[in-house]
């Protein structure tokens, strides 16, 4: 569902798979690709669908652009197994990228992921990292809760995390600051997205993407 360029480089022109991606805008982040144009090779049009995304898009906006697209263009391709490469550089304190969301915000795109795994592929689902440099604050608590998701035992985001991981992280990464809960509490409310929607540089964004691809998917 999220990749990196070289995952859209390796099945660029393969129609059996389907890449998605929701990332930054590439004008404002390397390495420059995932325009919304990039919609796949000649003897695969259609199968890259690429969402970017302005700086600073947190939980709400993000979960709105990947409710208007992903669902539907998953169903539409009908896939027989999904693969996730869940990256949790999108948190707000990522030194890397310059998005947003909470952990919340990326527990809540986990939820949506597992049902659509179940509704499209009978639950087939592999998930794997990727980027994410909160190394202390966020990859743990983010995969954490994926691989909950996953094994169908989701975790309250109010669990406390243990004395003795904080212990560990305290003494491995003297400057961070171990969190104690398994949420930021967000809310990771969302509004739908509705077509002829351009309010927002996010609705244009996501306006940009179903022009590209949706076609050539047999949408819209």
């Amino acid at each position: 569902m999220h990749h990196g360029d070289g995952v859209q480089a390796a099945f660029w022109d393969d129609p059996r798979v389907l890449t998605v991606s929701l990332h930054q805008s590439p004008y404002t982040l390397f390495p420059g690709t995932g325009f919304p144009t990039e919609t796949g090779g000649p003897s695969a049009p259609g199968s890259a669908v690429n969402i970017a995304l302005p700086p600073g898009t947190g939980d709400a906006g993000w979960l709105r652009a990947f409710h208007a697209v992903v669902p539907e263009v998953v169903r539409a391709f009908a896939p027989q197994i999904m693969v996730s490469q869940c990256g949790c550089d999108s948190h707000a304190i990522d030194p890397l990228a310059n998005l947003a969301l909470s952990v919340d915000g990326q527990r809540a795109s986990y939820q949506v992921m597992h049902w659509l795994a179940h509704e499209v592929c009978d639950g087939r689902w592999v998930v794997t990292g990727g980027g994410g440099y909160g190394l202390v604050e966020v990859v743990p608590r983010a995969w954490t809760h994926l691989l909950a998701e996953v094994t169908g035992e989701p975790l309250d985001p109010a669990t406390a995390i243990p004395e003795g991981w904080r212990e560990l992280a305290r003494r491995r990464r003297p400057r961070s600051t171990p969190p104690t809960v398994m949420t930021d509490g967000a809310t990771a409310r969302w509004r739908p997205w509705a077509p002829g929607e351009m309010a927002t540089e996010i609705d244009r964004s996501i306006a940009a993407t179903r022009a590209a691809v949706y076609p050539l998917l047999g949408l819209d």
